[in-house]
């Protein structure tokens, strides 16, 4: 990491802002002390000996990708996706539309049966 913890700082900040969360509440949803925080929104010396993952438990707990203040702390846009072009995360994000489609069929189909009505026969079932 190149060290742009005043970045980090920053993002830190703004993001609980925007949540309307404390410190507090940060550290019992990261699992990362108050003082850890304290010290990465200080922008203090010790910032620059963090554990990695302490910066992954942050990122995902104020909702971010787990290398969100990572890519902030390398001096790189976030918002950027190293995964887009990756033919197998594409794959995997068509199966997972897929099942979520199944999903909501399956629940479909419960939902008449508590009801005690026949589930509907589906045309491309061949049936």
């Amino acid at each position: 990491m190149a060290g742009e913890w005043s970045a980090v700082a920053v993002a830190i900040k703004t993001r609980l802002a925007e949540l309307g969360w404390t410190q507090q509440e940060l550290s019992q949803r990261s699992q990362v002390s108050v003082a850890t925080i304290r010290q990465l929104q200080n922008d203090t010396s010790s910032a620059r000996r963090r554990n990695p993952r302490t910066l992954t438990a942050l990122s995902e707990a104020l909702g971010w990708s787990p290398d969100h203040l990572a890519a902030v702390a390398d001096g790189r846009d976030p918002a950027e996706d190293p995964d887009a072009d990756d033919p197998i995360v594409a794959e995997l994000a068509t199966i997972k539309e897929s099942l979520a489609i199944m999903s909501s069929r399956l629940d479909a189909i419960e939902q008449q049966l508590a009801d005690g009505d026949e589930p509907a026969r589906d045309a491309r079932s061949g049936d």
